[in-house]
């Protein structure tokens, strides 16, 4: 199917069902998760309909000490199948030398991100997301589905909203992050968040909204 007819196929189910049709249309999928402050909405479904999946952590050895609590508690709560990602250490340790993320932090995303996972890419057709549109402006044009770089990457909470979110949140009494609590809105790597509402605290000073998982390329 045509990334189209897929769009329109999946927009009427419900959260739920898009993730159970996922699973029914394609063999080889990728589910990763930052275990950050809206990533308990994702596992929580994905444990009811595929317990057993592989979940891709992303470990760029920067997370807060919270953000590994977190995890550890989700994943001891749920019975999760998380698979650890880390980069390579002699590229990690270059960025730790050189303190890469306070002057490019692109590259330093790359590093201990965005390449680790490449490797894990080629191994599947789909890669399940939990982002959500009302975020920032990049997630806001996003779709359903969009085709990147041969593999398909599938969005099935986008369309929630904010409000929507937490209303799931209250409802399925889902564990927060402990820094939410604290006023970060949203968690990535300890030297690159702040303080903020939604994703104000990332990057501060950069023109940069993204870590790079989520840049495309054709």
């Amino acid at each position: 199917m045509d990334i189209k007819t897929l769009c329109e196929k999946y927009s009427p189910y419900d959260h739920r069902k898009r993730l159970e049709a996922i699973f029914r249309d394609f063999d080889r999928v990728l589910v990763t998760s930052s275990f950050g402050t809206t990533s308990a909405i994702l596992l929580n479904l994905l444990r009811k309909v595929k317990p057993d999946h592989p979940i891709h952590f992303v470990d760029t050895r920067y997370h807060f000490p919270e953000t590994l609590e977190y995890k550890e508690e989700l994943t001891r709560k749920w019975n999760l199948n998380v698979v650890s990602v880390q980069p390579p250490k002699n590229e990690h340790t270059f960025t730790q030398l050189n303190y890469t993320w306070a002057h490019q932090p692109d590259l330093c995303c790359h590093l201990n991100k965005v390449d680790p996972l490449e490797k894990v890419k080629e191994t599947h057709d789909v890669w399940i997301s939990g982002m959500m549109g009302g975020t920032n402006d990049n997630r806001k044009t996003l779709e359903l589905f969009k085709e990147d770089k041969g593999m398909l990457r599938f969005y099935p909470f986008i369309d929630m909203s904010l409000q929507e979110a937490e209303w799931s949140r209250v409802l399925y009494e889902l564990p927060q992050h402990p820094l939410e609590l604290k006023g970060y809105g949203s968690v990535g790597c300890k030297h690159c968040t702040h303080k903020g509402a939604g994703r104000a605290g990332r990057w501060v000073g950069f023109d940069k909204t993204e870590c790079g998982l989520h840049a495309f390329k054709h």
